[in-house]
């Protein structure tokens, strides 16, 4: 499975009313500086996977939207605001939203080293 297949495949397991920060989801999967690469990820669903693929749970750093072309960030706010997620300001309220991990999908190396 590629990456940009098990970024897809993690967002859409994210439940309503919840949200992952891009770095969150680059960190569940192994890659704790690839934040902009979830983003390239999500960027490049395929139509008809975009449907269905929860794409809006996903968002910036401290809960910020990310400013996309062609009105994604208006969107977005849209389809968190139906789900019930609230906002301080112009941020997603993480503290009440925000899906909290309870151990990473894959365990590093270093990890896997110190449990033996």
């Amino acid at each position: 499975m590629t990456f940009f297949e098990q970024v897809w495949a993690l967002v859409a397991t994210l439940p309503r009313g919840r949200v992952l920060t891009y770095g969150q989801v680059a960190a569940l999967l192994g890659v704790p500086r690839g934040a902009r690469a979830v983003g390239w990820a999500l960027r490049a669903l395929p139509e008809p996977l975009a449907r269905r693929t929860p794409w809006h749970r996903v968002v910036g750093a401290g809960g910020r939207l990310s400013p996309r072309a062609s009105g994604h960030e208006r969107e977005q706010r849209r389809r968190l605001r139906a789900e019930g997620v609230t906002f301080r300001g112009e941020r997603v309220d993480l503290v009440r939203h925000g899906a909290v991990p309870l151990k990473p999908l894959r365990a590093s190396p270093r990890r896997s080293a110190a449990r033996r």
